[in-house]
């Protein structure tokens, strides 16, 4: 019985060879897509899942009551150790990091590495894998270096590196030597090593702090800026820490801190989905709705064709009926066209998948798994897939057809003259309203990252250029050094100004402290974000000052004492207008120097528009002898020679660093990364979901025009015109239309507010790109229904009149 289903099936597809085209390419498209989705969640459910005990391992984070006073992602820096000392039956292990930047150098080869400064427990406690050295004594040592393979590859040219040594330069010892004790295996993405921006691969045991001027932060409580890790004994969960924690914060930090202060841990399993401000989550569930949204559009269209071409079927049912066939046996006949259909479709869009998955690498800034990567109880969704497509698409229509009466089968009669219209209608209608709904949010999501890039950002990101790979000697003599050299770059033609900074605008303002105005009660402190930069920041990144001078840029001499504010914080000190906060005297808490006001700068951002802009005071590089970037404000014209002058004078000054630089236009791109494959991942799906409203539009009027030729004829023959025939056919889709538009619109309004409500600075949505939108789709459709239809319209009404 299977093998006559399958024969006949196979027959019938044959013999409507454009109907079986268009439903073929309409579901591999959406079974394509949704295997790429499938296979991207997948993925991303897998981060942190390969880590040894990887359910009970947790990130220990704060939440301040002021933002500012602290990071989330980072806590006190004794808060790990002391949970193991004082509740180890609740900790099992922990493991700490302090993250640095520095040049690792290997003979001739330079490179500006991102580098943890941790625990000995790193490679026991998260299951590591070595290729070579001992996991339980490779960071033991004093001096010890854990490298990946890869980059053991980069400095020696091979991985068989064992007791070699890498010289790294420091910024409080100058040039050190490590012993490379270990050679990792590579890493899986996980939010360990893979935590920040910039992913880890070079590892020092936490002695190594001492070279960098910061032995004594990782033993003070009142350091909140250590990267924090613990892992749980078995049975034990988040929430039972909360308590030990709060004790702990109690019995050992300031009163301030106690205030502002909570902790609490998150399993590694939840934090890499929750990270971003919660965007990656929203990345999955936005992309995973859509992938079952265009898969039901393919379907729908499956259900449209079938029943639209119902009339083809009819004789063909009645003489089964009348031979004895039984319904319960049509049904499966016509059941096993949609899964041989199914099973076709799926078996391209396997192929399409291998043709696809480069691309949509580049639309999700990730690679995702190949098929043969993927586990092998994938091969079963595909399975299911087949299964559950073939039976939504094939269902209605099987038990519909299967319905009609032996006589009125055989009679080809069809039940009413617009027969199922309502109901398919209705489903065209879902399509459209889908495909409305994820153009609009195209649409707007795109206006959002314009947004970023087009808004006065407070300074003038255009034509600067930082350079992040710095020689690090933060010393008073050191600073000079880096001066002399600014000075030197600033000469250099086509260099219109230059700074020495800690910061620059890429959302990573590190320092913070509580500031209050002298006289007034301290513990009214104000939380600010702490810059350190030179006199000649403002002018390189082109920040306008509202009242006084930043320091003493072109005139005066260095002043120690002296502070710049934004407008932020003259705000939240108290001050009426900026010209009333020049020269006031202002501390910060626990600090015992008192510091002038010397400048008021416009209000900046120096992080995303996720957040409003905070209060900010910026401090001497002189007074505070720390720094990270050059920032060189480069003239029109010429830019090439003058990176390469910049190049040329680099390699003359510091012969030992590499050069890495960076716009700040590509900087703050990096910033807004996920809203920008966002971006892209909304425009592929806005693509394939026209494209299967255009195919299921291209079936139905093909359905349409092939029924009605003789209504055609008829009225070209009582004189209608050929645009009056093309009107009628028109009108079906005027209603259609009207109708997805109103049941898109609020939608879409009510998720892309809700997304936009993330930002304290966004566009807004305003009533054209609903407008331009329900246009465009309208257009669209107009044009695959005109062409149609004028096909027939154009016949010779003899001949259409004849056609049946």
């Amino acid at each position: 019985m299977l093998q006559s289903y399958l024969k006949i099936a196979w027959r019938n597809l044959l013999r409507r060879k454009l109907y079986a085209f268009l439903n073929i390419v309409g579901l591999a498209v959406g079974i394509t897509f949704t295997l790429l989705i499938g296979s991207y969640v997948w993925g991303e459910f897998q981060v942190n899942r390969q880590l040894r005990n990887a359910d009970r391992q947790c990130l220990v984070q704060s939440r301040w009551k002021q933002e500012n006073m602290g990071m989330d992602i980072t806590t006190l820096a004794p808060l790990g150790p002391a949970l193991k000392a004082a509740y180890p039956n609740l900790v099992a292990d922990f493991y700490r990091f302090y993250g640095i930047s520095a040049t690792v150098s290997k003979g001739n080869n330079h490179f500006r590495e991102s580098i943890q400064i941790g625990d000995s427990t790193l490679l026991p406690m998260y299951g590591f894998k070595l290729l070579q050295g001992n996991p339980r004594t490779a960071l033991a040592g004093p001096n010890s270096i854990v490298i990946t393979a890869a980059k053991a590859l980069n400095y020696f040219g091979r991985t068989d590196v064992l007791n070699q040594s890498l010289t790294v330069e420091t910024t409080g010892a100058g040039k050190q030597e490590f012993l490379v004790t270990g050679v990792l295996q590579p890493l899986p993405d996980n939010s360990v090593s893979h935590l920040l921006a910039e992913s880890n691969e070079i590892f020092m045991p936490v002695s190594s702090v001492r070279y960098f001027g910061g032995e004594a932060s990782m033993q003070t409580w009142l350091n909140q800026y250590i990267v924090s890790y613990v892992e749980l004994q078995p049975g034990v969960t988040p929430k039972d820490l909360e308590k030990p924690l709060a004790q702990l914060i109690r019995t050992n930090t300031p009163a301030e801190t106690q205030k502002n202060l909570t902790a609490y841990v998150t399993p590694l399993t939840d934090f890499y989905l929750q990270s971003n401000n919660g965007l990656v989550r929203k990345m999955i569930i936005t992309l995973a709705s859509v992938a079952l949204f265009i898969l039901l559009m393919a379907v729908v269209n499956f259900i449209n064709m079938s029943m639209g071409n119902s009339s083809s079927r009819l004789r063909e049912i009645g003489v089964r009926k009348a031979l004895g066939g039984l319904r319960r046996q049509l049904t499966a006949q016509f059941l096993t066209e949609a899964f041989v259909l199914t099973a076709i479709a799926t078996v391209l869009s396997i192929g399409l998948y291998v043709v696809f998955r480069p691309l949509f690498n580049e639309v999700v800034g990730k690679s995702i798994p190949t098929l043969i990567n993927l586990p092998w109880q994938y091969s079963w969704l595909l399975v299911g897939l087949v299964l559950i497509v073939g039976g939504l698409a094939g269902g209605y229509p099987a038990l519909y057809l299967s319905a009609y009466s032996s006589v009125d089968s055989l009679k080809g009669k069809e039940r009413s003259a617009r027969e199922g219209i309502l109901f398919r209608r209705s489903l065209v209608t879902v399509q459209f309203a889908i495909a409305v709904f994820v153009f609009v949010g195209a649409v707007i999501v795109s206006r959002q990252i314009a947004y970023f890039f087009d808004t006065d950002l407070g300074f003038k990101k255009e034509a600067v250029l930082t350079v992040s790979s710095l020689p690090r000697n933060w010393s008073k003599e050191g600073v000079a050094r880096m001066e002399a050299a600014r000075n030197q770059f600033a000469r250099l033609p086509g260099i219109r100004s230059a700074s020495l900074s800690y910061e620059i605008p890429n959302g990573n303002v590190g320092n913070s402290g509580n500031l209050y105005p002298q006289g007034r009660d301290s513990t009214q402190a104000v939380s600010v974000d702490i810059m350190t930069t030179d006199e000649n920041y403002a002018e390189t990144y082109g920040i306008p000052l509202k009242s006084g001078r930043y320091f003493h840029y072109e005139r005066g001499g260095y002043d120690s004492t002296s502070v710049v504010l934004n407008e932020a914080a003259v705000k939240a000190l108290g001050y009426r207008t900026t010209d009333a906060a020049i020269g006031q005297s202002v501390r910060f808490q626990n600090f015992p120097r008192t510091y002038r006001v010397r400048g008021v700068v416009q209000n900046f951002h120096v992080g995303t528009m996720h957040k409003a802009i905070q209060p900010i005071a910026i401090g001497q590089i002189q007074a505070l002898p720390i720094y990270r970037f050059f920032s060189f404000r480069l003239a029109p014209g010429n830019t090439q020679q003058t990176i390469e002058g910049i190049e040329r004078k680099w390699r003359e000054l510091f012969p030992d660093a590499p050069f890495d630089y960076a716009f700040i236009d590509q900087t703050l791109e990096k910033l807004y990364r996920t809203e920008l494959q966002l971006e892209k991942a909304a425009y592929v799906a806005t693509g394939l979901a026209l494209l299967i409203v255009l195919l299921g539009v291209i079936g139905l009027v093909s359905l349409s025009v092939a029924r009605r030729t003789k209504e055609v004829g008829i009225r070209k023959v009582l004189g209608a015109s050929v645009p009056n025939i093309v009107t009628l056919f028109l009108k079906e889709y005027v209603w259609v239309m009207g109708i997805a538009n109103l049941v898109a619109w609020p939608l879409a309004y009510w998720f892309i507010s809700d997304w936009l409500a993330d930002y304290a600075y966004h566009t807004q949505i305003s009533w054209q790109p609903f407008v331009q939108v329900g246009f465009l789709l309208a257009l669209l459709t107009s044009v695959v229904v005109s062409l149609q239809v004028l096909k027939a319209a154009l016949v010779n009404p003899v001949k259409s009149i004849r056609s049946e």
